[in-house]
């Protein structure tokens, strides 16, 4: 199936619609990094090209997107081509302009930053959920469920949806890297509606969490080599 039309380029993806209805990912070597010039998952800028990331991002995203399907969670994917680097998805309906949602199982990054006179660096938190706004301008602002609720971005019975459902995928994220000696952090997640679903959309890659192994920091092209090897 062609893409037809290039829809949005995003930092380490681009989309394309496809005749058929549906959307074409195709993942880029570029990585996002903090205002230290670091890889971060939550950084707001491209500041690193990484050869074959765009490759290992894939991969890692069809291991973990079928993984979660198998086990009964809505997402928007539909097939992944490892040789051309991109990914068939359903159209998904965005919340507002976009939402990002954080699952935290240790204390790092802008927890840290927000709350670091309470907690301390790789204290244990439990699979606690933020989210926040896709808006760099703004810095992806905190939103609390009230607020979302307010502005019609999301209703109390679809933040509490999408709550158990990042819990439960973050799960298999977890358990499937600690089969590796791994130990996830953090992980940043993204949700929209398909066919009228709560669903997980976009990616679960290497630049998009924050993992461990023997007490060093991972490299997102490590993660899916030690994974999927």
């Amino acid at each position: 199936m062609s893409a037809t039309k290039l829809i949005y380029s995003g930092k380490t993806k681009d989309v394309y619609a496809l005749d058929n209805g549906h959307c074409l990912l195709k993942f880029k070597d570029d990585a996002t990094v903090g205002d230290d010039g670091k890889i971060d998952p939550g950084g707001n800028k491209v500041g690193a090209t990484i050869t074959g990331l765009g490759n290992s991002s894939l991969l890692l995203t069809k291991f973990f997107f079928e993984k979660i399907e198998s086990a009964g969670i809505p997402t928007q994917y539909v097939s992944a081509d490892a040789i051309n680097n991109t990914m068939t998805v359903k159209q998904a309906e965005i919340f507002g302009e976009g939402i990002e949602v954080i699952c935290r199982y240790k204390a790092t990054g802008s927890f840290m930053r927000r709350y670091g006179a309470y907690a301390k660096e790789g204290q244990d938190l439990p699979a606690f959920v933020e989210v926040s706004l896709k808006d760099d301008d703004r810095g992806d602002p905190i939103i609390s469920r009230e607020a979302l609720e307010i502005l019609g971005i999301l209703s109390h019975n679809e933040y509490d949806e999408l709550v158990e459902l990042t819990q439960k995928i973050c799960r298999i994220v977890k358990d499937e890297l600690a089969s590796k000696e791994m130990v996830l952090y953090d992980i940043k997640l993204e949700f929209g509606r398909c066919d009228g679903k709560v669903s997980l959309i976009d990616e679960i890659s290497g630049g998009c969490m924050r993992v461990y192994k023997d007490g060093a920091i991972v490299a997102p092209l490590e993660i899916a080599e030690l994974l999927l090897k």
